[in-house]
């Protein structure tokens, strides 16, 4: 019996932690995540089909100690609740069968108002304060890690097929170069508002229930 076609599920860490946070109003679980691709995994799209592995594409949580402009107080970020629920999301996936973790960089790049207080200021203009302020912390080299995974699978033949986790209409070029290739690309959205042109690029678009899966 020949073997089944096989295929691979990428994550864009970043965009499906915000979609659970959305949904659960709390931080996910690693439980959370590997429910999600066990459903992913039993869609009717992927029938007769073999798992190669699940990738899950982030940026270890940033450890930097930054200076509020405002009024001088000294934050260390190691020691925020933020830091402590991405480090210990991380550390459980690394250890779950058939995921692998593939981690950017996080940059801190000066401050920026919170989005509590930006819709404070909207409804009452008042002079800026401390506590409005939050670090700008952004990912570095996660989409790129994401193109050269997807990239090496459709020149060495490993996969047949991807399904990728995203809204992010950054990996279109991504999705056109491994079509280009002959891979078949399905995009799961976990009913995000997605850009046309990046539904455009993919085979299909992929829907499950509704958050939680667990």
């Amino acid at each position: 019996m020949p073997p089944l076609p096989k295929f691979a599920i990428f994550l864009d860490g970043g965009f499906v932690i915000k979609k659970f946070q959305q949904t659960l109003k709390r931080f996910p679980t690693a439980d959370d995540i590997e429910a999600v691709c066990g459903r992913i995994k039993e869609h009717a799209d992927l029938q007769d089909r073999s798992l190669l592995r699940i990738y899950f594409y982030h940026a270890p949580p940033c450890k930097e100690v930054v200076t509020n402009p405002l009024n001088q107080s000294v934050v260390n970020l190691a020691a925020t609740p933020i830091h402590a629920q991405h480090e210990s999301l991380l550390d459980a996936l690394e250890l779950r069968a058939d995921f692998a973790l593939r981690l950017g960089e996080t940059v801190v790049s000066d401050w920026r108002l919170g989005t509590k207080a930006m819709r404070s200021l909207l409804k009452q203009p008042r002079a800026i304060q401390a506590p409005d302020l939050v670090p700008n912390i952004s990912q570095k080299g996660v989409d790129l890690r994401i193109g050269l995974d997807i990239a090496r699978l459709a020149l060495r033949s490993m996969v047949e097929l991807i399904v990728v986790v995203t809204g992010d209409s950054d990996l279109i070029p991504t999705f056109k170069f491994a079509r280009r290739e002959g891979l078949r690309v399905y995009l799961l959205t976990l009913g995000h508002g997605a850009k046309r042109d990046l539904k455009a690029h993919a085979d299909r678009v992929l829907t499950l229930p509704s958050l939680p899966l667990t």
